[in-house]
């Protein structure tokens, strides 16, 4: 853990309903990171995406559906919407 390059994350983060709160959390995490090897953005994603996948399989519909809403308030909240 001390040599990985994963974020620090605030706790219950993907615990959250609320997908702009997700967004914003990850994007503190993301610039306050000291250990990251992309942007605050690859990172961010990066980070949303991977708890997704590995997550994923146990996550109802429900408790998914504000992870995946949060990615395109992670991109706003990073100047690149599509």
């Amino acid at each position: 853990m001390q040599t990985s390059d994963a974020l620090d994350l605030e706790s219950g983060v993907f615990k959250s309903t609320d997908p702009k709160k997700i967004a914003r959390s990850l994007k503190r995490s993301a610039e306050k990171s000291k250990r990251k090897k992309g942007t605050p953005f690859q990172s961010a994603m990066s980070m949303l995406n991977f708890y997704i996948n590995r997550a994923g399989k146990q996550l109802t519909a429900k408790e998914k559906q504000p992870l995946e809403k949060a990615k395109p308030e992670l991109r706003k909240l990073f100047g690149r919407e599509e």
